[in-house]
């Protein structure tokens, strides 16, 4: 043996590596050869010595070998590799996390149940293809003609991602989301009432003071009441409509409120479990909706009572 060269034999005597392995990493290129013996064997320079240490040490890590040849090759540096294997082992445990809380859902309750939660379980398979079901279904049903900063706000909404080390509660209602919109004839959320909007750009200009208004409000506890959030209600919709806010404009307004798929049962559950998947951060649409409503009722009779008292 020489001081600067090994052979495979000492090499897997001095790293305790056996002479299989080394030869695998070797024909796989991982081991630089620094050259041959005179009988043509192969022969490792110092380098090689380093090179099965870091191998070692990812091994150690579960790194697959192929990612480790990618390291050495110089096709990603050590730091990518980490950032790589840290994203993937995230992934992993987030989809553990939610097998986990899927089974105990199953768990200790009635077999009928239990295939029934089983059916809405199966609605979700892969975790990162539920969320781009549920942003790909709102794409295709909300009004266009929403701008777009509100667009991808609603989007962000109506279509949360799988939640984080989640319970059995919040694992059967992400599933039940994407029962809900496969369902036939599902309401697609709507803020259009028909087609009396004329300007509906002009609406959703003014909308976003408006549910931050009633979110407000319905975040305080306040019951429903005519007030800022009402006119401001009103005013967008007058304003869409090129109309003036009016008695008459009121009451017809809330007629065509009354109608609209804010009050669809299904998509109010829809919103319900939104909440429930998100820990209550987002606000229940049809909650607000309902309140706008019945502040804008409110609004009338005042209005008939004052109008009566003179």
């Amino acid at each position: 043996m020489t001081h600067d060269s090994w052979s495979i034999g000492e090499l897997a005597a001095g790293t305790g590596v056996p002479v299989k392995t080394l030869r695998y990493y070797s024909d796989s290129g991982l081991l630089p050869v620094a050259g041959r013996s005179t009988g043509g064997h192969r022969r490792y320079g110092p380098e090689a010595w380093e090179r099965i240490q870091l191998i070692r040490r990812l091994r150690a890590l579960d790194t697959p070998i192929a990612t480790i040849t990618q390291v050495v090759t110089g096709e990603c540096s050590l730091g990518e590799l980490v950032s790589s294997e840290l994203e993937a082992v995230q992934e992993r445990l987030a989809e553990l996390h939610w097998r986990q809380a899927a089974l105990q859902s199953l768990d200790d309750c009635p077999g009928e149940e239990r295939l029934r939660r089983l059916e809405i379980l199966s609605r979700v398979q892969r975790l990162p293809q539920a969320h781009r079901t549920l942003t790909d279904h709102w794409h295709r049903e909300l009004s266009a003609a929403m701008p777009k900063p509100r667009l991808d706000i609603m989007i962000a909404m109506l279509s949360p991602g799988p939640p984080q080390n989640p319970d059995p509660a919040t694992v059967l209602a992400y599933a039940q989301l994407h029962l809900l919109i496969s369902t036939p004839d599902f309401n697609r959320w709507t803020q259009d009432h028909g087609d009396e909007m004329r300007d509906a750009r002009a609406f959703y200009e003014e909308i976003d003071d408006v549910a931050v208004l009633t979110a407000s409000a319905v975040a305080r506890g306040l019951p429903p009441s005519a007030g800022e959030a009402v006119n401001a209600f009103v005013s967008a919709h007058a304003r869409a409509r090129r109309e003036s806010d009016s008695a008459a404009f009121r009451v017809h307004l809330h007629g065509l409120v009354s109608r609209s798929s804010g009050f669809d049962p299904r998509l109010e559950r829809y919103w319900a479990l939104v909440g429930t998947v998100t820990g209550g951060r987002v606000l229940n649409m049809t909650v607000a909706h309902r309140w706008l409503t019945q502040g804008l009722s409110i609004s009338i009779a005042e209005a008939a009572r004052a109008k009566s008292v003179f």
